[in-house]
């Protein structure tokens, strides 16, 4: 091919044995666990020094616990890593020191992940980001803050106050990510009408390639670039069948690798082994409308993409004439209101490959950079906010005993450093500024009544 030079972004996506070489999976899927740094506890010391009197407070607060941030990793083309490795925990903060030095801030741990990725909570539904920058960052989970030493409560009507705070805990979650591919061009169509035969040509990917349905089970991607200087990233997709919105077939679970795509190219075969039987059950402009009715079903907006339509095999016998007639049914489709462009290619001779490439760059280049509406692919998208979550909940157990629950309670309760009188008085001011007191009272608790938060207990005192 005179005109262009193509370069091929290999992948390595499979995980199935050919001949003697096995290759990696291509994973666009991956449910994992992070877990933020706590903070570092800040400590109760004093200032004990020879010939200084009356030293005071001197506990240094704790360092703040590393975070999980998620950067966009230009090598990656999968998400094969998470496979193996689903727990991601970054380290805690060091506990304070004596003679009010603060203990060490944890480092922050860097998760990679390819371009292309959404990040949600799989909890609350949330969207928490879309990451397809290289070099492009999130913090996913944010390490707990130092807890303050005494030094820090140290007042006039208290000077050396035996009090101190533990660290926050850090942030944990369950995270779903989903990988679309950052392909300018789609590859869709029936299985067999030479979507891997095309690939192989225009770029230097070696998809396996048979005669039969399904022969590309994975995802490929590569690269063609012009002489003018233009480059474009396509990507072949697992063909499609009818009823695959139903669940029937493999091509229905990678089209979300289509919703960043600006482009279709939608190929249709003029000849194979549906043609070579007089009782052939399906037309070229059949097989054209089935896979936009697909397209359809599995979003909408997936039409109003700009498409070339490729004719493709038209090196086998007959292909001419199913090729004229096809054409002919196209431009009398009323339910087509804007023309698609279409063009004839045989990937084994090679003709009409170059007015093709040239035609797809031209498309794009009219044609704006598409971002997917991620809220939409999410389903409902939940927004956590504070003001709507109570600070705690009060139920009652089976053997009497009160039991406080709710993120912030339990929150306060962790960074109370139960070691210390001081400490443990600060935490029942605490509490009954929360209102605790009262809603134990509502609820029914009696003086000496046990109270439980997580795995501490004490007694209900009117």
């Amino acid at each position: 091919m005179s005109g262009s030079s193509i370069i091929y972004v290999p992948d390595a996506f499979t995980d199935r044995k050919d001949g003697d070489n096995l290759k990696m999976a291509f994973v666009d899927q991956a449910t994992i666990e992070v877990k933020a740094g706590n903070g570092g506890n800040g400590i109760v010391a004093f200032r004990r020094e020879k010939f200084v009197a009356n030293g005071g407070p001197f506990g240094g607060d704790g360092g703040r616990g590393g975070s999980v941030v998620m950067v966009v990793d230009e090598g990656l083309r999968t998400l094969m890593d998470f496979r193996y490795n689903r727990h991601y925990k970054a380290k805690h903060g060091v506990n304070g020191m004596s003679k009010g030095m603060t203990g060490r801030s944890a480092d922050d741990l860097i998760v990679k992940v390819p371009g292309g990725t959404i990040i949600r909570n799989l909890e609350t539904g949330e969207v928490l980001g879309d990451l397809t920058e290289p070099g492009q960052r999130l913090v996913i989970a944010k390490g707990g803050r130092g807890g303050r030493g005494n030094i820090r409560f140290a007042t006039p009507k208290n000077p050396a106050p035996e009090i101190s705070e533990n660290g926050e805990p850090g942030q944990e979650f369950k995270i779903g990510l989903e990988l679309q591919l950052l392909a300018d061009v789609g590859l869709v169509g029936f299985p067999s009408v030479g979507k891997s035969t095309l690939m192989s040509v225009i770029t230097n990917a070696k998809p396996k390639i048979g005669a039969y349905h399904f022969t590309t089970i994975d995802p490929n991607i590569g690269m063609v670039r012009l002489e003018d200087g233009r480059d474009f990233v396509m990507a072949d997709l697992p063909g499609l069948i009818e009823g695959a919105s139903d669940g029937v077939g493999l091509g229905f679970q990678f089209l979300r690798h289509v919703e960043r795509t600006r482009v279709l190219l939608h190929l249709v075969a003029m000849g194979g082994d549906e043609f070579m039987d007089e009782e052939q059950t399906q037309t070229p402009i059949d097989a054209f409308h089935a896979i936009n009715k697909e397209l359809a079903s599995y979003d909408e907006s997936l039409l109003e993409r700009p498409q070339i339509v490729v004719a493709t095999k038209m090196d086998l016998p007959d292909a001419q004439e199913r090729f004229e007639a096809f054409k002919k049914a196209l431009e009398t489709d009323d339910s087509l209101p804007n023309k698609p462009q279409v063009l004839a290619i045989s990937s084994v001779s090679h003709a009409g490959l170059q007015p093709l490439i040239q035609a797809t760059a031209s498309l794009l280049d009219e044609t704006p950079a598409f971002v997917p509406e991620v809220e939409e692919t999410a389903g409902v998208t939940y927004t956590f906010n504070p003001d709507e979550t109570p600070a705690f909940v009060v139920n009652q157990d089976e053997d009497g005993v009160w039991i406080l629950s709710g993120d912030k309670i339990e929150k306060l309760f962790k960074m109370t450093n139960t070691q210390h009188e001081q400490s443990m008085v600060r935490f029942a001011r605490q509490l009954r500024g929360l209102g605790v007191d009262d809603a134990l009272r509502e609820a029914g608790a009696k003086d000496g009544d046990v109270v439980q938060i997580l795995d501490f207990t004490f007694d209900f005192i009117e």
